[in-house]
């Protein structure tokens, strides 16, 4: 039997297949590779290049394809095109949603582990931000995420589709061997975009907003690495296999960074100068994200692996030196 990873050609999708592989699964692809690259799934994966809200595409997979369980990390993510384009990210995101529920129903297959998001808690209560914290997104993106999780739930009530929603933080570096890595058009993240300055490509960083409610005044976020995203994902696949309940999971490293500090801990590790400077504030960004990751750990027997983020922004910039361009194909 199979597991189909639906956006297995994006950043967290293709690391996610490599281990899967890695661990001597049978993986499908599905991707439209609107975002993903072709060169960034593993030559062991069998690759189908369709759309998610194709429903005749993808019917014809499951039907060509064993599956047993799916991976969801097929939707558009980022923050500030979906608060200029909201109705973009609710077609992709919630229309491609309702449309691999009904071919997983109509074709028996039984298990989900969904890639949510902590942009779905909005501005947190508390300053580490548990499962049970109250789902009020500032941004369509969010928005579109928190729909979807509760999608699953009822489809879990009517037909029985058991998930794990994986509400990660942000994910962050790179396979270690620089084979795979991180390549946006346009790049938004933080790290790639330091590296891209460590690098000659941009003369410097834009630090969006220094008056915000932290420490330095600028954005705290929890970095997590996309290798342990993978690992979660499949303990949460192994979960659901048993027979257990469907359940939310945060996936976060417990401990934040400013972009200041995320600043600094990149110029220790490249060695390179990387200048910046403060630029406006973007929509939609709340101050501070950083998750309480116990129940994960607990439940699930997470541990992951990178704990330290000059470890992380090492892997990225191997992959960075390693593949100046990216994968080169955009």
């Amino acid at each position: 039997m199979a597991i189909l990873v639906a956006g297995g050609a994006g950043y967290i999708g293709s690391h996610m297949v490599d281990r899967l592989i890695e661990k001597g699964q049978d993986v499908v692809v599905v991707d439209n590779l609107s975002t993903g690259h072709r060169a960034a799934v593993h030559e062991k994966a069998r690759f189908y290049q369709g759309d998610t809200r194709d429903k005749a595409f993808l019917t014809t997979v499951f039907k060509q394809e064993k599956i047993d369980g799916v991976i969801h990390m097929d939707a558009f993510s980022l923050v500030g095109e979906s608060m200029t384009d909201p109705l973009k990210y609710f077609d992709n995101n919630i229309y491609g949603m309702i449309v691999l529920l009904e071919v997983m129903k109509e074709q028996g297959v039984k298990y989900m582990v969904f890639s949510s998001t902590a942009a779905t808690y909005g501005e947190p209560e508390n300053e580490l931000i548990t499962e049970t914290d109250r789902q009020e997104p500032i941004n369509p993106y969010g928005e579109s995420k928190l729909a979807m999780e509760r999608m699953i739930r009822w489809a879990d009530e009517a037909y029985g589709i058991k998930f794990v929603a994986l509400r990660y933080f942000n994910a962050a570096g790179a396979k270690a061997d620089g084979s795979i890595g991180e390549d946006h058009h346009p790049e938004t993240h933080l790290i790639p975009i330091i590296l891209q300055v460590a690098a000659g490509q941009r003369a410097e960083l834009q630090i969006f907003g220094d008056d915000y409610k932290t420490p330095d005044g600028t954005n705290v976020r929890d970095y997590v690495h996309v290798l342990d995203l993978a690992d979660a994902h499949m303990l949460a696949l192994e979960y659901l296999q048993a027979g257990n309940p469907s359940q939310a999971f945060n996936l976060g490293s417990s401990t934040g960074f400013s972009n200041k500090q995320m600043l600094e801990a990149a110029r220790k590790v490249t060695g390179k100068a990387i200048p910046a400077k403060i630029a406006p504030r973007r929509g939609g960004d709340p101050d501070s994200l950083v998750a309480d990751s116990q129940k994960a750990r607990k439940v699930l027997g997470w541990q992951p692996q990178y704990d330290d983020v000059e470890d992380i922004i090492r892997t990225a910039w191997a992959w960075k030196q390693s593949h100046p361009q990216g994968y080169g194909d955009k």
